[in-house]
């Protein structure tokens, strides 16, 4: 995608800047998907009773533990996935991902297999200032790797498979605010979840 780096950004010179914050669009619908679910182990909060282990910013060469991809190389929201007593993939924690979708399908995966997350991170876009910008035909969103961009799954509200995509299709696109993820949401489509909310039957419609 873009070569062009900063603070953790991938930017192109044609991207439209989009601030952090935005003004809520007025009389826009937040239409929550009411479908409930659960994630094995702390889901983003802990387990085991002792503190989460902080999110960590991601490898310049890390790739996702599903499809191989070198992360920072492509668009869209990142994740990542801490394990007790497990490495993901032969190398230590976190296992980590280029799309939000690929973590949880991964967790759900793993949850059968009895695996515990004891802290599960998302791209937080209310704590970045991203960029949107169209790529043969597809309107992309900026990747954010760094630690500090990231926040735990069960604080964030989703928007799920709007017309913005990340590296692998339509995404759960995060945020701490929900007034950011309704004004994302009126703005590009989509519904609005939580982390509760997302089932493997959310999952399945994900993608490209």
């Amino acid at each position: 995608m873009c070569d062009e780096q900063h603070s953790g950004v991938d930017t192109r010179a044609d991207a439209a800047s989009i601030g952090r914050r935005r003004l809520l669009l007025a009389g826009a619908g937040a239409a929550a998907i009411s479908v409930s679910g659960c994630l094995g182990g702390g889901g983003g909060g802990g387990g085991g009773g002792g503190e989460p282990p902080a999110a960590v910013t991601i490898p310049e060469t890390a790739t996702c533990e599903v499809c191989g991809m070198v992360i920072r190389q492509h668009p869209g929201p990142s994740a990542e996935v801490f394990y007790a007593d497990q490495q993901p993939n032969g190398h230590e924690n976190p296992a980590r991902f280029d799309s939000t979708w690929e973590a949880y399908q991964y967790e759900f995966e793993k949850d059968e297999r009895g695996w515990e997350d004891v802290a599960f991170y998302v791209t937080d876009y209310s704590s970045v200032d991203y960029e949107t910008y169209e790529d043969g035909g597809d309107t992309l969103i900026t990747r954010h790797y760094e630690a500090s961009t990231f926040a735990p799954a069960t604080e964030v509200t989703y928007v799920v498979g709007s017309e913005v995509k990340g590296t692998m299709g339509r995404d759960l696109i995060a945020f701490t605010n929900e007034d950011d993820a309704k004004s994302f949401q009126s703005e590009h489509g989509g519904s609005l979840t939580t982390h509760d909310g997302v089932t493997p039957e959310v999952i399945a419609g994900l993608g490209m």
